[in-house]
């Protein structure tokens, strides 16, 4: 019973988790890596687009990204974006494409960048959390209209418990691993 609430409930844990990931995925390692240009957008006939939408974003070495934009006349916009991002990138601009060098991670950066790890990772926690505590309002509400068992209500909210138990055991998990990556040199 409630098979179907505690399956929406995963699915909506499961796009906080991905948020996470996403989120993590633009935090800069010392590493290249395409999805740190995921964030910045540029005015695309009116509109803001994603970077990696109006041009191609490679990884040719290991500290070295280059953006090809499909239209030459946003090399300039792109460089601009770049720029004013917090990513601490430099853009060189051939007339072509754009390439970034991506520098070493000075020690005060990289725990500056475990702060916002552990900040991201906490704001997608409570976000689980608000999740569970949906669930359990809604099975107060089912308890109240007493068509269903006391038994039936309370293993449902321990069902809802452990699955959140295990989202949250996956960020600890994932949060973990991104703040191993960005103090490893």
């Amino acid at each position: 019973m409630y098979e179907n609430e505690i399956h929406e409930l995963d699915e909506r844990m499961e796009k906080s988790i991905e948020a996470l990931r996403s989120e993590f995925a633009s935090i800069r390692t010392g590493q290249a890596n395409a999805s740190l240009l995921d964030s910045i957008r540029v005015e695309y006939y009116g509109t803001m687009t994603p970077v990696t939408q109006v041009s191609s974003v490679s990884v040719p070495e290991a500290r070295m990204l280059v953006v090809q934009p499909w239209d030459k006349s946003l090399l300039k916009e792109i460089e601009k974006a770049i720029l004013q991002s917090d990513l601490g990138l430099v853009p060189m601009n051939d007339g072509n494409l754009i390439r970034m060098a991506i520098p070493q991670l000075t020690e005060e950066r990289r725990k500056e960048l475990v702060k916002i790890v552990n900040k991201k990772a906490e704001e997608a926690k409570v976000a689980v959390r608000n999740i569970r505590r949906d669930g359990n309002v809604f099975m107060k509400k089912e308890e109240k209209k007493s068509e269903v068992s006391k038994d039936v209500i309370e293993e449902t909210v321990e069902r809802i418990q452990k699955l959140t138990d295990r989202k949250i055991e996956g960020l600890d998990k994932l949060t973990e691993n991104k703040i191993k990556e960005v103090m490893s040199v």
